[in-house]
């Protein structure tokens, strides 16, 4: 059975996960990226080193991201969503990176865990080599898709033996 997501399971999808994949896109060509993110019901937070990825979103902010869950290749929820990158400027960025390091800690290896350690006052470590840019991503579209097919294979096989 195919179908598309309720606005319920969209949300259960979004909450849910921590890696999605984001693409954006240059002048020549799609550019697609696995990142962790944190969703709080309105924006998608993220961090990233400076690089490619943000240099092209500099340039252009529209953005298409996708999260999943995947149980099989016959039972699967999908939702992607469209919408513009917005760097965040200090402030909102120490809250949103709050929220990632909250929401996506248990989820990193132990030589990632070192970039978001807190100094002796609590705040975040800022002597780190990397300059991790902090961004969320405004909402215009989302979508979303299922397939599963077990349950249509038992709903055909209950109904056969009625």
């Amino acid at each position: 059975m195919l179908g598309i997501l309720n606005k319920d399971q969209i949300e259960n999808i979004l909450h849910s996960q921590t890696i999605c994949r984001m693409a954006c896109c240059d002048d020549k060509s799609p550019y697609l990226v696995p990142i962790t993110y944190y969703y709080d019901g309105k924006y998608i937070y993220g961090q990233s080193q400076e690089g490619m990825k943000i240099n092209i979103l500099r340039k252009n902010p529209n953005v298409c991201v996708q999260m999943d869950l995947i149980i099989s290749m016959s039972n699967y929820q999908s939702v992607i969503v469209y919408g513009k990158f917005e760097e965040l400027k200090p402030g909102l960025s120490e809250k949103a990176r709050t929220e990632l390091h909250e929401n996506i800690l248990t989820m990193m290896t132990r030589s990632r865990i070192h970039k978001f350690e807190h100094n002796l006052d609590g705040e975040f470590a800022t002597n780190s080599p990397d300059k991790l840019i902090v961004f969320r991503i405004k909402i215009n579209e989302v979508t979303g898709r299922f397939e599963n097919q077990e349950t249509a294979i038992n709903k055909t096989s209950t109904t056969e033996i009625k």
